[in-house]
């Protein structure tokens, strides 16, 4: 077993004003970690919805910057660490197809699909808020599925962000949806040291367990939005009983990268 990751693709940069440190640092916490394929995916730019939603993510007027500063890191570092460029993405079917048109005239190498709104009475609702509302639990399995069946995402980000604290069948329901769906489609489903970092609602036991009776694919990622998040130990060793206890099956890389 490795003692640590060899490669994370969900990696953040300051450009969504709400993670710290350089590029670098990320890249040299990454090497020093002994990670050998790192993924940056900082959250996706978009149109405006909603004050709310925009404030979290650069603009499309920083992608430039996003890039050629990564680009540079490639270079840089080609024979110490792979490094990919991608985004974390938000799927909002109106703006979809705009969306990707943009991002694909500037060139990136995978998205990854982190859901963490839906949109609800015109606003965005955070899907990470304690709610025992079945239409919002509903609503996030219907757009992680509707986003997921584009063929744009590589992955499914901490699948377990939708804090639902009503009937538990009803949970159930809705994410055994959400967990067939990937399996059929062959699409991994994150573990989120993250969210084990700081004690989030997620990683859930409820929807591991879930997950390993439904012979889900995982593939564990960091989430960092601090270069001092990568290389924890502690962390990584509950993803590890976590894979041993729930009987995990862990996906390492992300097939068909360039």
């Amino acid at each position: 077993m490795e003692s640590y990751l060899t490669a994370n693709y969900h990696t953040h940069t300051t450009r969504c004003h709400h993670a710290v440190g350089e590029d670098r640092a990320y890249v040299e916490a990454a090497i020093e970690a002994g990670i050998r394929v790192l993924g940056f995916s900082d959250h996706i730019p978009m149109p405006e919805i909603d004050e709310r939603l925009s404030g979290i993510r650069m603009s499309y007027a920083q992608v430039e910057d996003y890039l050629d500063s990564l680009h540079r890191l490639q270079q840089e570092y080609k024979q110490e660490i792979t490094i990919y460029i991608g985004y974390e993405g938000e799927y909002f079917a109106p703006l979809f197809e705009e969306q990707i048109r943009r991002l694909r005239s500037f060139g990136y190498d995978y998205l990854i699909l982190g859901q963490h709104f839906v949109i609800t009475d015109g606003r965005g609702v955070y899907t990470g808020a304690p709610t025992d509302s079945v239409a919002i639990l509903k609503m996030y399995v219907d757009w992680c599925i509707e986003g997921l069946s584009t063929g744009a995402y590589r992955y499914l980000c901490h699948p377990d962000l939708i804090y639902f604290t009503g009937d538990e069948t009803v949970w159930r329901r809705e994410m055994t949806r959400l967990c067939r769906y990937c399996k059929e489609h062959r699409i991994p489903m994150e573990y989120n040291l993250l969210g084990a970092m700081e004690g989030r609602q997620y990683p859930s036991e409820r929807f591991l367990a879930l997950a390993g009776e439904m012979e889900n694919d995982i593939i564990i990622g960091i989430d960092a939005h601090d270069p001092g998040q990568i290389g924890n130990q502690s962390v990584y060793q509950m993803a590890q009983n976590a894979v041993r206890k729930y009987q995990l099956h862990v996906q390492t890389d992300l097939p068909g990268l360039r």
